[in-house]
């Protein structure tokens, strides 16, 4: 894939009539006006389907919502049920969808490399619709993913025959990590219970460099001076920030700030087993190591990766010379990740055998020596 370069000058221009029409702005990215209007280039471009991609609408009683289901060739996987991904694309809330070229790219290497089925859904996005629609949106998803999977409709089979609903995974980059840590914090409420996924089972969560913030900077926020390419620096993250939050909250909102008021929620939290994604050179760096500490402290099982060589995004806009060789090496680790719980049944299961083959051979000893 080509390099995407996203220049950002998130100042406004200096005439007189753009600061009159102006409220915020990241250039090439989106432009709010005072009177509510927003625009957003078409910085990226966006694809169609491909043969094993196909565009599905999740209806719900609020709103219907489009995806875009990845299905690996089946010459990749053989007819055993596949664990299925659900993505949520990066953006600061704000852009992005799931029809961008460089999601494509990404998560159709993903669905065959990892071996897995990909459910790629286009949230609702800021400042129109501010946080927490966002977190609704994958919620209401999810559920559908259940109704669908209790039954199987002619429109859906296509994709969902494919997959093992008791192997499922809430996964993200940037604001789509930030949306997957909710979305599965959710299943821990006292409001969601246990039958809001029942047949699914969630097996754990994928955070690729989570969009966290916080009113205190960190090292890498106040020090990492970000190359004219980068996707992410601190004044487009505030301004990300600004359009995205409540209206007058700030960056400790729980939403931006998981760790402002403690770690009693992440505590909460049902899904046990987490992996975080790092990049060595994004400004969220130090926040996502101190996120994925602050994890292990509550109990979860978390599996920390750093990327060496690359920033934000790196994935998919392969705006750094090691953009590549890292996005192969990260799909590694998702594989292995999304596919570790089946080498654990595999495990117990041949434990359970070798126990029942003891237990069978004492037992045949026994009535040996009893009737001889």
């Amino acid at each position: 894939m080509a390099t995407i370069s996203l220049r950002h000058n998130p100042e406004v221009n200096n005439t007189n009539q753009q600061r009159e029409i102006i409220a915020e702005e990241i250039q090439g990215l989106i432009r709010v006006h005072r009177d509510g209007r927003v625009e957003r280039p078409q910085i990226v471009p966006s694809v169609s389907c491909t043969e094993r991609a196909k565009d599905v609408v999740i209806i719900n009683r609020e709103t219907n919502l489009r995806a875009r289901v990845y299905v690996p060739s089946t010459s990749s996987h053989t007819t055993k049920p596949l664990p299925l991904v659900m993505y949520f694309h990066g953006g600061g809330f704000c852009v992005g969808s799931a029809a961008w070229s460089c999601y494509h790219e990404f998560l159709t290497n993903l669905a065959s490399k990892a071996n897995c089925v990909v459910l790629s859904v286009d949230y609702r996005l800021a400042p129109e619709n501010r946080l927490p629609i966002a977190y609704d949106d994958g919620f209401n998803a999810l559920a559908w993913v259940k109704r669908e999977a209790l039954n199987i409709s002619a429109a859906q089979k296509w994709w969902l025959s494919h997959c093992d609903m008791s192997s499922v995974f809430l996964a993200g980059d940037s604001a789509g990590a930030n949306i997957a840590y909710n979305v599965a914090t959710r299943m821990g409420s006292s409001s969601s219970s246990s039958n809001t996924t029942t047949p699914l089972s969630l097996k754990g969560v994928i955070l690729i460099q989570p969009f966290f913030g916080g009113e205190e900077r960190t090292s890498s926020e106040k020090h990492f001076l970000q190359p004219p390419h980068s996707a992410l620096t601190l004044s487009v993250s505030d301004t990300y920030w600004r359009l995205a939050l409540p209206l007058g909250a700030t960056r400790d909102h729980p939403y931006c700030n998981p760790l402002a008021y403690g770690t009693v929620k992440l505590r909460d939290l049902r899904i046990s087993s987490i992996m975080v994604c790092v990049s060595e050179m994004d400004i969220l760096r130090d926040r996502n190591l101190e996120f994925a500490k602050a994890l292990g402290k509550a109990g979860k099982r978390v599996e920390t990766i750093v990327f060496k060589g690359v920033g934000h995004a790196f994935q998919v806009l392969h705006n750094y010379q090691l953009s590549h060789s890292r996005t192969q090496e990260m799909i590694a680790h998702i594989r292995n990740f999304v596919n570790q719980w089946l080498m654990c049944l595999m495990v117990a299961f041949s434990v359970n055998i070798c126990s029942l083959s003891i237990y069978s051979f004492k037992f045949q000893s026994v009535m040996y020596r009893r009737f001889t």
